[in-house]
């Protein structure tokens, strides 16, 4: 990893502080975690796209401990922990592996946001799967609750990130 300038550290902090500011605005909220916001994960992915993946991946690292710290907590169990905070917001970082076109750009953040999908899943067949219905299988229960409030997650969050990209590009430090 390049060496971490002012101007990336500035950035990031902003990014993040808008990202948990955006996560305030809830248009739905899950019952046993998780909602629709006004495109919370955007400033981590624009991040991102603009400073590369593994600056992304500490950003949003940064940015699932402040989650953490500052937001509801549904389960304390270590898989949640890892699962529905750190690791789920860092992977928001593999974003920045696509390349720096409007395609490369939607196709990464649909990535980072599909591997937090994967996270939330993993972590609601360890920790939550006891509430699914008898007659549904754990992982089917966990896709299903998760896809319910992700899906329309991803889909603000594509189109955000689309309508953003001619000015991203302009502004990129990173070709």
């Amino acid at each position: 990893m390049e060496k971490m300038s002012t101007r990336m550290m500035v950035e990031a902090g902003i990014m993040i502080a808008l990202a948990q500011i955006l996560s305030y605005v809830k248009i739905f909220e899950a019952p046993y975690g998780g909602s629709v916001t006004a495109g919370s994960m955007v400033p981590i992915i624009i991040f991102s796209l603009r400073w590369g993946f593994k600056n992304g991946l500490l950003t949003g690292l940064a940015y699932g401990a402040l989650q953490f710290i500052l937001g509801p907590k549904y389960s304390y169990h270590i898989v949640s922990l890892l699962f529905d905070y750190f690791i789920a917001f860092s992977v928001l970082g593999f974003a920045g592996l696509f390349n720096n076109t409007r395609a490369g750009s939607i196709v990464g953040s649909g990535f980072g946001v599909f591997l937090r999908f994967v996270c939330h899943v993993i972590s609601g067949v360890v920790v939550f799967g006891a509430y699914a219905p008898e007659t549904m299988n754990p992982v089917w229960y966990s896709i299903v609750y998760n896809a319910g409030y992700l899906l329309p997650e991803m889909a603000i969050s594509l189109f955000i990130v689309g309508i953003l990209y001619a000015p991203l590009k302009k502004a990129s430090p990173v070709s």
